[in-house]
């Protein structure tokens, strides 16, 4: 079984052959044979170019062909690769690439109104007077095609294409060479946190654990050569890259990216496409249900929903089941220090699906600490604690931050609170800095939000706790609701009187348009917390 990256290409390009490997709606298809040789040629580019084994190669751009190709070519090179969150500003995509040291960097051009490579220069000259872009020294645009004007200093990814045609037979095989020679505990990508609680950091993966979390993700989904899966997770998190492009190359699934979410897009793709696997946050799937266009769309192809988060409403997976084509929907926990870390499996059964998220998986230990009294009970809440093989190498240059994260005895602390019951199926309760404490009682807001999920026309909800005079802090509860499904304050909060513990019952209630989400699809209730600052 292939350990390295490259190994994993070579082997789906002799195992699969001419079946699918990516079909870019509106752009190329390519077999395995041809993913293979179209990644080996940018290796051989940069190859060419100077980089070297352990170099790091950064990704700033939206899911298409060119990122797939970039990255495996990257690894194929025996760089390190680097994706940037596309949602990142200027300033802080220069704070990665130049943290990360990157010596390349494959940019998107003008894209959704924003010029990121424009923006990552103004970022630079503003932080020193000659502009410097740390280490970089090559840039490439992966939107340009040939015959269009490339930005002063870049080329575009026509002419890299040349590149590699005019490379001669003795430069090739010492690139190939190279990318034999890649070893399975070489780093293989470094990803950013989404810094949610601070400063990201940047979370570093051999290639053997990148390709083994892969592994266990597409074997709980059971994928085959069979499947097309449409990526709309960002190519950028291990979400998009690991459980979605690598899991495809290890099981001979059909890659279909989509650049940016759009529901009716998403609709269309499936039907088109014949999609068999849509994972994605909870958000994705409710927007689909209430879409007014969902009746219309032949989305019987559709078999594979996996979902997660801190909060998935059991109202949620109860519609996704009835109302969709979903023969299989599972629930899964993980984080970029892990990946996947615990996942359902397509036996499991309707209940636990809905109220777990599964047990562990790609290796991985998995405990329930609580503060005072060390091991908790099975049932008991406490922090969630992971072990295995597969754990992040740590985080780059900040050895404080992984001894932080990771104790003496190699069990990283996550967190993220919750149960595991004597099967072992780990229940998400909530993360530790999100409970709150009204009159002396603690208020986990998972357990909040899952009651209102229930709520005719609540489409999402997140609550915080908010200082109060009297009982030191109170539930908020921000909600965004339904299409054609109007609510006010007095009826949610009658609704969750008649549910939950007094204490537990949030004094406020705001009504939103939307929440503000990581890429992953995790509420910032940081942000919500900062308007109440």
């Amino acid at each position: 079984m292939a350990q390295t990256i490259p190994a994993a290409l070579a082997s789906a390009a002799r195992e699969f052959g001419d079946a699918p490997a990516l079909a870019e709606p509106g752009g190329p298809r390519l077999s395995y044979r041809q993913l293979h040789d179209r990644a080996t040629m940018i290796a051989r580019v940069l190859y060419a170019d100077g980089v070297a084994p352990g170099d790091r190669v950064a990704i700033w751009s939206p899911n298409s062909h060119h990122w797939v190709l970039a990255a495996l070519g990257t690894l194929c090179s025996g760089a390190t690769l680097i994706p940037v969150n596309t949602r990142f500003t200027g300033p802080e995509a220069l704070d990665v690439i130049s943290r990360s040291g990157a010596s390349v960097l494959f940019c998107v051009g003008p894209f959704l109104g924003t010029d990121r490579l424009a923006a990552l220069r103004a970022a630079a000259e503003a932080e020193s007077p000659d502009g410097s872009l740390g280490r970089l020294r090559r840039i490439v645009q992966v939107s340009v095609a040939k015959g269009q004007p490339v930005a002063d200093g870049a080329i575009g990814w026509a002419e890299l294409e040349d590149r590699a045609a005019a490379l001669s037979t003795e430069v090739a095989e010492l690139a190939d060479e190279r990318a034999a020679m890649v070893g399975p505990d070489q780093v293989s990508d470094i990803l950013f946190t989404s810094g949610t609680t601070g400063r990201s950091k940047g979370v570093m993966s051999a290639h053997r654990q990148s390709l083994a979390v892969a592994r266990a993700w597409a074997e709980c989904g059971q994928l085959t050569s069979a499947d097309r899966y449409l990526v709309v997770n960002p190519f950028f998190h291990s979400f998009g890259f690991k459980a979605g492009i690598l899991a495809c190359l290890v099981s001979g699934a059909t890659v279909v990216p989509q650049p940016v979410y759009d529901a009716g897009t998403a609709m269309s793709l499936v039907e088109s496409e014949r999609i068999t696997v849509f994972p994605g946050p909870p958000t994705i799937y409710q927007t689909i249900l209430d879409h007014p266009e969902r009746a219309a769309r032949d989305l019987s192809s559709l078999r594979l929903a996996v979902t997660g988060a801190a909060t998935v409403p059991v109202a949620l997976v109860e519609r996704m089941r009835r109302e969709l084509t979903f023969e299989t929907v599972l629930t899964a926990y993980g984080l970029t220090e892990a990946v996947v870390a615990t996942m359902c499996r397509p036996g499991d059964d309707p209940q636990t699906v809905a109220t777990t998220s599964g047990r562990a998986a790609a290796d991985f230990e998995v405990r329930i600490a609580r503060r005072q009294d060390g091991e908790a009970k099975p049932g008991d809440p406490g922090e969630i604690l992971l072990r295995g093989p597969n754990l992040m190498l740590g985080y780059l240059d900040d050895p404080a931050a992984t001894r932080a994260a990771v104790d003496a005895d190699g069990w990283l602390h996550t967190g993220d609170v919750g149960r595991m019951d004597d099967g072992g199926y780990l229940t998400i309760t909530d993360r530790l800095k999100d409970m709150y404490i009204c009159g002396g009682f603690n208020v986990y807001p998972a357990e909040v939000e899952q009651a209102l999920a229930r709520l005719d026309g609540v489409a999402e909800s997140a609550v915080i706790g908010v200082p109060d005079a009297r009982l030191g802090e109170v539930g908020r509860a921000y909600l965004v609701t339904r299409p054609g499904h109007a609510l006010d304050e007095a009826q949610v909060l009658a609704f969750c009187r008649e549910r939950l513990a007094n204490y537990k019952v949030p004094r406020q209630v705001v009504f939103r348009a939307g929440l503000p989400r990581n890429p992953g699809g995790k509420v910032l209730k940081r942000l919500l917390r900062e308007e109440t600052a």
